[in-house]
């Protein structure tokens, strides 16, 4: 288990500020950016349990479209991130290979919501976790990664109609190695369960 170095300025103490502290997934296929992601945006050390893909592995996880990878999330990734408003998430990176299934339920609990990661290179590798973020019964909303070779040529429409998105399930673009882009993602997911559960008036 290793901690990877963040470009961030550790801040270990929560801000003064903070009022909601919100447990968020951040889900996605194997090879989608979801540690990127958590790097990316985490103000603390982000906590990474990543090995070295091996011979065995290579025969169970699909490695189309993600050749140059060579490590996998085997457990979880961690992070922090402190909004305006007082929100603090707390973000768990989960593993996106089926065969960390048994792993889910776990992570899952107590979780307000997911934010799914999503490869436009091959959208198809995203319906296994669509699917068990959906039968957990989280809302969520999907970010596409924009990796440099994706197809830029799919409407917001067919990107919607290939992934059975709800009408309201938010879809934005992001990169995961940006932290304002991010961020941005991030807080589509929290303003859409901001409006599925207005807070109450203090």
């Amino acid at each position: 288990m290793a901690s990877a170095p963040s470009s961030t300025t550790s801040r270990i103490h929560l801000p003064d500020s903070a009022r909601d502290l919100v447990k968020i997934l951040v889900a996605g296929p194997f090879g989608v950016g979801k540690t990127t992601l958590i790097d990316s945006v985490s103000e603390i050390r982000p906590l990474h349990t990543e090995e070295q893909l091996t011979e065995a592995s290579a025969q169970v996880d699909d490695l189309a479209g993600v050749r140059e990878k060579s490590t996998t999330t085997v457990a979880i990734d961690f992070g922090r991130i402190s909004l305006p408003g007082g929100i603090v998430l707390y973000l768990f990176g989960t593993p996106g290979q089926e065969r960390f299934r048994s792993l889910w339920d776990d992570i899952a609990h107590g979780a307000l919501g997911a934010l799914v990661l999503v490869d436009s290179r091959r959208v198809d590798a995203s319906f296994d976790v669509l699917g068990l973020v959906e039968e957990s019964g989280l809302p969520y909303a999907v970010a596409f990664n924009a990796f440099p070779d994706a197809p830029r040529h799919h409407t917001e429409e067919q990107l919607r109609a290939a992934l059975d998105l709800e009408a309201d399930t938010p879809m934005v673009t992001c990169d995961a190695r940006e932290k304002d882009s991010s961020v941005d993602a991030l807080l589509a997911l929290v303003q859409h369960l901001i409006d599925r559960h207005p807070p109450e008036r203090r």
